[in-house]
């Protein structure tokens, strides 16, 4: 079995994007409004044809490994002809999906609210998702993928972004993330981190738990002091950063080359490391995690949403989600899947365990509007962007 062969560049944010809805006006001033979208009824006759934006291994057709390939069944099945267009990241998604030309996108959580603001996509009939009833609610109507409880896609996968690190260098496994944000430790001068705007909720996080005066509630919804506090503990961190990462097979080789110390990294990485017998261990620290969840999209103007539509259907049923859950290395957001899996794989990822996805926060894009009484004095992700080039120097 292969846990994630497919490079995964995902969601590292390097451009600033003046998105209507992510943060208001240019100065973030004003409360974002949702364009109004129509909202398709019935699955008509396929259009043959299907344009989909994805992250590398959401589409297998066979042409990486002859026995992956869930498109060319779909194709038989549906008579929608599948085009994939793999970005490698939620920056290059949602320049993507602005030119008009495609579908459906598979947008990870710090993308999907520019999406949905952008008015770039459409709110889904989830009466027309057949296997919908059998995904979980906890990953239904959450704030990466959905807004004031309408729905705007098809949960597909989700995972943590799990504190990892080298046994032999940290035998005792680490009870808190102040490994890699504190100086002095075992894995000083030897921290790996994710290379994101995303990563300051990373931050925020660990101040939430070790910062009461702060006040922090949801780490993706920060005040300008709990913002500044977050980047100061960056550019606190940022000596004793080794390496900053997008593509998980470059942190494989630095964990399995004994460079990487601890720090962020998905299962699929230690999965990889483990399984060139790299000394690693996994553990989410009692501050808990940030985490992704990917969220399937239909666009607005999409020349073949009843395909799309077809394909949401597809990808969300158990064999399915088997089959991409084990290629990628994730947990399927069909339970139902675990019947398809191979031993261990859904213990592995914590497939239908709810506390453990309750500790975690999942990344949404950082918008203006704080979400509470604070109104729109939140920090928006142009701003998280801005910073992050300053933080890495």
């Amino acid at each position: 079995m292969k846990f994630g062969s497919l490079t995964r560049l995902a969601c590292a944010a390097a451009v600033v994007l003046a998105v209507a809805g992510c943060g208001g006006d240019s100065g973030g001033n004003k409360a974002a409004s949702v364009p109004h979208v129509a909202t398709q009824q019935e699955i008509g006759p396929s259009e043959g044809r299907l344009n989909l934006v994805i992250w590398a291994g959401y589409a297998e057709d066979g042409s990486t490994d002859k026995h992956v390939d869930w498109v060319h069944p779909f194709e038989k099945k549906t008579g929608c002809k599948v085009a994939a267009k793999v970005a490698d990241t939620s920056d290059s998604m949602y320049a993507l999906m602005k030119t008009g030309q495609y579908d459906g996108v598979s947008a990870s959580g710090d993308s999907s609210l520019r999406l949905i603001y952008g008015g770039l996509v459409a709110p889904v009939n989830t009466n027309l998702l057949k296997n919908y009833r059998d995904i979980p609610s906890y990953l239904k109507n959450q704030p990466y993928n959905s807004v004031k409880g309408q729905m705007y896609g098809a949960p597909h996968g989700y995972g943590a972004n799990y504190l990892t690190y080298r046994t032999d260098k940290i035998p005792n496994t680490p009870a808190s993330w102040s490994i890699v944000w504190d100086s002095g430790t075992a894995a000083t001068d030897h921290v790996v981190a994710y290379d994101s705007p995303i990563y300051i909720a990373d931050a925020a996080l660990y101040l939430k738990a070790h910062r009461p005066d702060l006040k922090i509630n949801d780490v993706y919804e920060l005040s300008q002091k709990q913002f500044d506090a977050a980047v100061d503990l960056l550019k606190k961190q940022r000596p004793n950063v080794n390496q900053y990462w997008s593509n998980y097979l470059d942190e494989v080789e630095a964990f399995k080359a004994g460079d990487n110390y601890a720090g962020t990294a998905w299962q699929v990485t230690a999965n990889l490391a483990k399984a060139e017998k790299a000394p690693i261990g996994t553990t989410i620290p009692t501050e808990g995690a940030t985490g992704w969840s990917d969220t399937w999209m239909v666009a607005s103007h999409s020349e073949h949403p009843n395909c799309m539509y077809k394909w949401m259907n597809w990808i969300q049923s158990p064999k399915v989600q088997a089959a991409v859950a084990q290629w990628f290395g994730e947990a399927p957001a069909n339970p139902k899947a675990c019947k398809y899996a191979a031993k261990g794989f859904c213990t592995q990822f914590r497939v239908g365990d709810v506390d453990f996805y309750k500790r975690l926060a999942f990344w949404k894009t950082p918008v203006a509007d704080c979400g509470d009484s604070r109104g729109t004095s939140c920090v928006d992700y142009s701003k998280w962007t801005e910073l992050w080039t300053q933080i890495k120097g």
